[in-house]
């Protein structure tokens, strides 16, 4: 019987990192859309900031997962090692308490 992988929780100074890449890449594309006047070099610089920002989203969502994830494993296997233990337990049998 293998044992199943328990996958590592994402740190917090990781998912920090994301959230805030995430909040400063959508401050400066909108600064960028605001501020600019429309030109070849101010369109690539938009362009650029969208990709940082389509790909911290995702980074981001990723964070969220792993955290609502690993909650959710832990607290399966918290679950079934109670539901083990209490099937285990029998109150009836002789010299069990």
């Amino acid at each position: 019987m293998t044992t199943p992988s328990i996958q590592r929780p994402t740190t917090t100074a990781f998912f920090v990192q994301a959230a805030l890449s995430f909040g400063l890449s959508l401050v400066a594309l909108t600064i960028g859309i605001i501020k600019l006047p429309v030109g070849a070099w101010e369109r690539s610089f938009l362009a650029l900031g969208l990709v940082f920002v389509v790909s911290s989203a995702f980074t981001l969502a990723k964070c969220i997962r792993d955290r609502q994830e690993a909650t959710e494993v832990t607290n399966r296997v918290d679950k079934a090692r109670i539901d083990k233990l209490l099937i285990e337990q029998d109150v009836f049998k002789p010299g069990q308490l």
